[in-house]
């Protein structure tokens, strides 16, 4: 089962589950594991049955003409074609022969109907999917919005990969079918455009921007104050971390961008009247909140824990400044570790390029989806990072049995029902209910059912009855052309093209990084980006007042782009995008804070000062540049405590000399990250509510409603957090590097104090915090590590293990060692540009990663090098199933090839489709 999955299911569902992991265990023993006898030939030739033919002729009736797929020795195709939907039609049979499973995976979480797959523990994320209703807005885009040209090449896709189904038995698809036989009478149903286009709607939410910090700020009001949560979600700094566009401004008369226009301090408007939108407090809605937090992380996270983590690195550097006189293009999203990568390496090439055949496009894209996401044609290279634009708002609902109210009057919800299909099970019927602003969300948790009595929501609010609901707006609920978008970047030829592609990526909204062959280095900052009447987002609004909707979009030509910007070069990884003091428009209040964006900056810089040049092989050591920027800020004042304890001065003498890189060999890195652990812990984690802090970290608190001094009558209670660790605070991302900042300059601070909660050893001031997180950091490495500081290493505590996204993260113990590769011992961290990301709050491990690695020589294509996070196959076992790994987890490059010449010299199989 999928990652982030429910609540385990109760007794009933329990033995039956019981009895699916025997045969599950049963099956896969014998399919992967050499045996003897029948048993041994039934598992080779099980393996073996899903592996894709990739030599000789196969037929495809509905090709015009003969297609060549042509494979490297990493398994990489590269398609050659005469007609662009027979291009795209190899593309789905491909695509299907060496991940379908993943693909159908994916469909079915898009669908909401993982039940079907995997029984009655997905019911509850079943049902959540269904109201958010992604497949609902992918099929009525495909029927009203999308141009026929699109839904032609998604037609094609689809017959591709239904070319490959046919007279195809699932265990024969994939070795994970030969498991779910034998419980499930399962059958594989053909692909269909919309099950690719409901695919952008789950990158969409995993990319949604501040949704989570929206409902974390709103429970951090039963124990903290206004003024401790706005400490705690600080201003971007844009003194120290500068945007991605340092010009510009909106010109008043055209309404449009302006980049070669000079902005003026207090143009901007983006600051909001929040007043009355905080649902704040203990009791009801503050309960509601937790328990969707709770929901949200029942959805599979398929791109990674929503937060700062969630990103990209991206630059481009002008010819200018390069050693072969032309652009340079390097980019590395940041997301969840999966097996298969979410990633797809492959070529889709024209054979003679003209007006009825336009594509000859390499790169990566997304198994299920045709065309290509990232990457480069013959003219043209582009990358993408997560802009973070803030497309979601959560709405409180006075809500009745007859509906709920606007401005004083009952409107009526807007209502369909819904079955889920259970595998091993009976169906189970919900009604999706939603008002003018979107799905009623809290409908689906019984404990949501009713609301407390005492949230703060202003005097305004109507009388709370039985409570509030809560519903969600959010911009991907809304047909959209981002799949034309695609394939008009595709096969855009120059910056105005490019543009001209980037304005229909509506979904999810994304840094557009360009370089052409010309020379010329450009951005672009698309997407569907609403514009408040009132609120600035950072609060659930109240949906009872109707000055709080969208009144529109932000239009496109108001959008903030550049072209050839003096400075020689452009960086995008999650920063802010200009200054809001001078841009009239709210893209967010919640940027990534600018880390690596920054020590990528000053990186260029000194490579460049003085007349220097970058070569290819400085953009990719600049993708591995480990170094710790809050190491900078906290390690001097850790060397300055006075430790008496000599095992933990033994562990704080790693710290001298240290030059802040987090290599996997790092003994220093390794104690430094587990003291920063400890610092946001004590500082910080132990005073949120428990809806934030991790599951399994209890603390001994007074209650949230007590007042008065601890005594008889007002005693301690255990209290234990209740978030899943991948995505409890505090994280240890940059946005803490933020709020710690200023603090360290601070001797005293009613942060650094720890009453109650640490008995043993309350602290007071700065250094008496310092000293017990290096004291609690030393024991915890020892207790994972051992007790000689000389075999510490950051790579053992921060680890990467990559798991099948179903039956490795959910299935027996035994199924996962044969399905799961790792781990790997890897250096890189938090915020640090080899984004290695790790939740302070849950543990070192591993969560989200550079998925690839690209350098794109522009012009010179053929010197363009890349690497995916595992490999081409989703068959386990399969040579090419996480071939790339290694060479990933070091940190190097594979020749990414392009010309017809560079193909053919690095083939190792051909494989021709014929009509």
């Amino acid at each position: 089962m999928p990652s982030n999955t429910t609540a385990p299911p109760g007794k009933k569902t329990a033995k039956k589950k019981g009895r699916r992991a025997r045969l599950l265990l049963l099956v896969l023993v014998l399919a992967l594991v050499a045996g003897i006898g029948f048993g041994g030939y039934w598992g080779v030739s099980t393996v073996r049955a899903s592996f894709p033919q990739t030599t000789g002729e196969i037929r495809l009736d509905q090709l015009s003409a003969d297609v060549e797929v042509k494979r490297d020795a990493n398994g990489i195709p590269q398609i050659y074609a005469d007609d662009e939907a027979d291009l795209f039609r190899a593309q789905g049979y491909v695509q299907a022969q060496d991940r379908f499973y993943e693909m159908d995976v994916r469909r079915h979480v898009t669908a909401g109907r993982l039940s079907e797959m995997f029984g009655e523990s997905q019911v509850d994320t079943d049902a959540f999917l269904r109201t958010l209703g992604w497949r609902r807005v992918a099929q009525e885009e495909y029927d009203k919005v999308l141009s026929p040209e699109t839904k032609k090449y998604l037609q094609a896709y689809a017959e591709g990969v239904n070319a490959y189904l046919k007279d195809r038995a699932p265990k024969d698809v994939s070795v994970e079918y030969a498991a779910l036989a034998l419980t499930d009478d399962y059958t594989i149903e053909p692909w269909t455009p919309v099950d690719s286009v409901a695919w952008l709607k789950a990158m969409a939410w995993d990319l949604r921007g501040n949704m989570q910090d929206e409902i974390d700020r709103s429970l951090m009001t039963s124990r903290l104050s206004a003024k401790q949560i706005k400490q705690l979600y600080p201003e971007y700094p844009y003194a120290l971390h500068q945007p991605i566009v340092d010009k510009g401004a909106v010109d008043g008369a055209t309404g449009a961008f302006d980049p070669k226009a000079d902005a003026t301090e207090g143009d901007g408007t983006t600051t909001g009247d929040t007043a009355g939108t905080g649902p704040g407090g203990s009791g009801g809605v503050s309960s509601q909140l937790g328990a969707l937090s709770e929901v949200l992380d029942t959805v599979p996270a398929l791109l990674g824990p929503n937060g700062n983590g969630i990103g990209s690195n991206s630059w481009v550097v002008s010819g200018r400044l390069t050693t072969s006189g032309k652009p340079l293009l390097a980019n590395d999203p940041h997301l969840a570790p999966q097996l298969p990568s979410l990633w797809y390496q492959m070529g889709l090439h024209c054979r003679s390029v003209s007006a009825t055949c336009r594509y000859d496009v390499a790169g990566y894209t997304f198994s299920g989806m045709p065309g290509v996401i990232i990457g480069h044609n013959d003219k043209i290279a582009w990358g993408l990072t997560n802009l973070g634009a803030d497309v979601t708002d959560l709405y409180l609902e006075k809500i009745g049995p007859d509906g709920y109210l606007v401005d004083g009057k009952v409107k009526p919800f807007t209502s369909r029902e819904e079955t889920i299909k259970v595998a091993g099970g009976e169906d189970r019927k919900i009604t999706v209910r939603s008002t003018g602003h979107g799905p009623l969300v809290s409908d689906r948790s019984s404990e949501l059912e009713t609301v407390g009595q005492k949230a703060p929501v202003g005097n305004a609010a109507p009388d709370r009855g039985t409570g509030y609901g809560v519903s969600l707006q959010w911009t991907a609920l809304q047909p959209g052309k981002s799949m034309d978008a695609i394939f008009a970047l595709d096969r855009a030829k120059d910056f105005t093209t490019f543009r001209a592609a980037a304005k229909n990526f509506e979904v999810p909204s994304q840094n557009l990084i360009y370089a052409d062959t010309e020379g010329n280095i450009g951005y672009q900052s698309p997407g569907k980006i609403p514009q408040r009447t009132k609120g600035d987002g950072t609060l659930p609004a109240p949906g009872w007042d109707s000055s709080y909707k969208w009144k529109g979009y932000i239009p496109f030509e108001k959008l903030p782009y550049e072209e050839n910007p003096k400075r020689g070069y452009i960086v995008t990884a999650n920063q802010a995008v200009i200054d809001e003091k001078t841009y009239p428009d709210l893209l967010t209040k919640d940027w990534g804070y600018g880390s690596r964006s920054q020590r990528i900056n000053d990186l260029i810089e000194s490579k460049t000062k003085d007349g220097g040049k970058i070569s290819p092989d400085d953009m990719r050591t600049m993708q591995t540049d480990n170094r710790s920027e809050i190491a900078t800020l906290l390690n001097p004042l850790l060397l300055k405590i006075d430790i008496s304890d000599p095992s933990v001065r033994e562990a704080q003498k790693l710290l001298e000399g240290w030059d802040y890189t987090q290599e996997p060999d790092s003994a220093a890195a390794a104690y430094f990250n587990a003291v920063w652990r400890n610092v946001l812990k004590l500082a910080f984690g132990n005073k949120l509510p428990k809806e934030l802090r991790a599951e399994g970290d209890c603390i001994n608190v007074r209650p949230a409603e007590a007042t008065g001094p601890v005594d008889e009558q007002n005693k301690l209670v255990r209290e234990c957090g209740e978030r899943d660790p991948d995505s409890a605070q505090p994280d240890g991302g940059d946005r803490w590097y933020e709020v710690v900042r200023p603090l360290l300059k601070q001797e005293k601070s009613e942060w650094w104090v720890t009453p109650g909660n640490r008995l043993d050893a309350p602290t007071e001031t700065r250094d008496q915090l310092l000293a017990q997180a290096m004291k609690d950091a030393r024991w915890e490495l020892t207790a994972k590590l051992g007790k000689d500081v000389s075999t510490w290493s950051w790579g053992r505590l921060h680890q990467l293990t990559l798991k099948n996204q179903t039956l490795g993260t959910a299935g027996p113990g035994v199924v996962q060692k044969l399905l799961n590769r790792g781990p790997w011992n890897l250096g890189g961290g938090e915020a640090a540009v080899d984004a290695t990301g790790w939740n302070a709050a849950g543990g070192y491990d591993v969560i989200w990663v550079p998925s690839m690695r690209m350098v794109v020589n522009v012009g010179d294509w053929d010197k363009s090098r890349w690497v995916n996070l595992t490999g081409a196959s989703g068959h386990a076992f399969h040579s090419n199933y996480t071939d790339q790994t290694d060479t990933w987890a070091k940190g190097e490059l594979y020749d990414w090839v392009y010309s017809k010449a560079a193909v053919e010299a690095a083939v190792k199989d051909t494989l021709v489709l014929k009509p």
